[in-house]
């Protein structure tokens, strides 16, 4: 009966719909925590004065959230863009330039030109600023900009630990959560940066945050075996780009934050 019991439960976990979460609870908050530490004074009294006594770290978390309610199912397609073949960077700016359907990238340029109109109402200001830091980290998980075929890494199964999972879960939260770190400490355990990092990093187009997770996921990808049982050897190998990702998607955020309303 026991081993029937877990059968079932590891077909339960094989046969769930696809859903993509970019970054886990813990990955969302990490971003906006760094994201915090780098804004101006004027963007933090403007973040403040929409999302009251809600962090950006909390806040990051709400587009997920939202996805239980099937009011917000047309928001599902915001958390991604995929493409057909492996772009260069120049290609990949001139297909981003003409794209008109609803991903990660045409949302997010669209929810800060929304942002920038002093004349939102509030209700639209904190829906649209929770979903701007959600989408801007989003695309710094290299699972969200993958090419077409695997679902962002979902259908790739494997097992974390000798747990079954999928390649998109691994890096949503399980590499991060391995570290066994609140999102807190683990923000101070990274985030440190220098000013010519910075000045880069947030004068990159959103193309290029887009290109480069892209690239990532395409080496990840063809990295991983699926069936693989991932564990430590795969943590010493990814962590760091983990890492850099998030703290990157935290300092672009608060660049993206700083010129909206800077």
């Amino acid at each position: 009966m026991q081993l029937l019991r877990k059968l079932a439960i590891a077909a339960a976990i094989f046969l769930m719909p696809a859903l993509t979460f970019a970054w886990g609870n813990q990955g969302h908050r990490i971003t906006g925590q760094i994201a915090d530490s780098y804004l101006t004074p004027k963007a933090r009294a403007s973040v403040k004065k929409i999302l009251g006594n809600e962090s950006i770290a909390l806040a990051s978390n709400w587009a997920d959230f939202i996805r239980s309610d099937p009011n917000y199912k047309y928001l599902d397609s915001w958390h991604f863009v995929d493409f057909s073949r492996t772009l260069s960077y120049p290609e990949m700016v001139e297909f981003l330039e003409h794209d008109n359907t609803e991903n990660a990238y045409t949302k997010l340029k669209f929810l800060a030109n929304e942002l920038k109109n002093k004349n939102l109402p509030q209700a639209k200001k904190l829906m649209d600023l929770r979903m701007l830091i959600h989408l801007a980290e989003d695309i710094h998980q290299p699972m969200h900009t993958a090419l077409d075929g695997t679902q962002g890494g979902n259908t790739i199964k494997l097992q974390w630990f000798g747990k079954p999972t999928s390649l998109h879960t691994v890096w949503d939260s399980e590499l991060i959560n391995f570290q066994d770190l609140s999102y807190t400490e683990y923000t101070k355990a990274i985030n440190f940066t220098t000013p010519a990092q910075r000045v880069q990093w947030q004068k990159d187009p959103i193309a290029k945050w887009v290109f480069e997770s892209n690239q990532l996921s395409a080496q990840i990808i063809a990295d991983t075996k699926p069936d693989s049982n991932l564990s430590y050897s795969y943590n010493f190998k990814y962590i760091a780009t983990v890492n850099q990702q998030l703290l990157k998607g935290g300092v672009r955020l608060a660049g993206l934050l700083n010129q909206i309303f800077g």
